[in-house]
């Protein structure tokens, strides 16, 4: 990729808050990743999250029901699978990261994301309208997440949902439920919602988005599970908040 490409893209994620770069995570290791994502899926390996565990609409009432054992993501990717680990902390995810946020030193936060998302086709849920920084405790709010789509990607098997430009706004409280998630009653939210655009990927494409970008996933109505790694990055020099979540794990500088 050229300069001028990747001035085009870093205006594009100024802009919208996000950007595709297609056919970016190699083909060559894309077998090997999924052979071991699943290998680590029945049965499910701790680490894991499950369904049940976020409540989110959709997912079984408890562990005890049926589909309650059905795995959200495996986390800790980059303790368990060496390989997409290996892609997470690459020379060109620290290039790009470096455009995007027009920063030269760049740290892998291994207490954000770090997992590998297994929407599975039965029990899975919707996750609502939110912005991933709802939960995360930096220095400044400038945060980039990698989704590394592992199969394709579409509206059918819950693929994510973006607000373009939502990035640059600023929201009342009051434009947010009690969990943080956008509020579909209130009429200021109606337009964004209207403005909504599916991100639909191709096995192997990567999209990289803004941590204040509003987004949201439908359920799996496919009869395969979907994977994806997810990844989030900072500028080193913008720290966690000393005793917050996004302190828990010391992140990794990329070289």
């Amino acid at each position: 990729m050229n300069l001028a490409e990747k001035r085009s893209l870093a205006g594009q994620f100024y802009e919208q808050g996000f950007v595709i770069r297609r056919g970016f995570f190699p083909e060559t290791i894309r077998n090997e990743v999924i052979r071991s994502i699943n290998g680590q899926l029945n049965p499910v390996l701790a680490p894991a999250e499950f369904e049940t565990d976020v409540g989110y609409p959709g997912a079984p009432s408890s562990r005890g029901t049926t589909g309650g054992m059905t795995p959200r993501r495996l986390l800790a990717a980059c303790s368990r699978f060496p390989v997409l680990r290996d892609f997470a902390l690459s020379s060109d995810v620290a290039d790009a990261i470096r455009e995007l946020l027009g920063e030269s030193a760049i740290s892998l936060a291994q207490a954000h994301h770090n997992c590998v998302m297994t929407k599975a086709p039965d029990h899975s849920s919707a996750t609502l309208w939110h912005q991933d920084v709802r939960y995360w405790s930096f220095d400044r709010p400038e945060l980039v997440s990698m989704w590394v789509a592992l199969g394709d990607e579409n509206l059918q098997n819950g693929c994510l949902r973006v607000i373009p430009g939502s990035h640059r706004q600023e929201f009342d409280r009051g434009r947010f439920d009690h969990a943080l998630f956008l509020r579909p009653d209130v009429p200021e939210n109606k337009p964004l919602l209207r403005s909504a655009h599916p991100v639909e990927l191709s096995a192997g494409d990567v999209l990289f988005f803004h941590c204040r970008l509003l987004h949201a996933a439908g359920s799996n109505r496919s009869d395969q599970v979907k994977l994806a790694g997810v990844f989030t990055y900072h500028a080193t020099h913008n720290q966690p908040i000393p005793g917050t979540r996004s302190a828990q794990y010391q992140s990794i500088e990329l070289s």
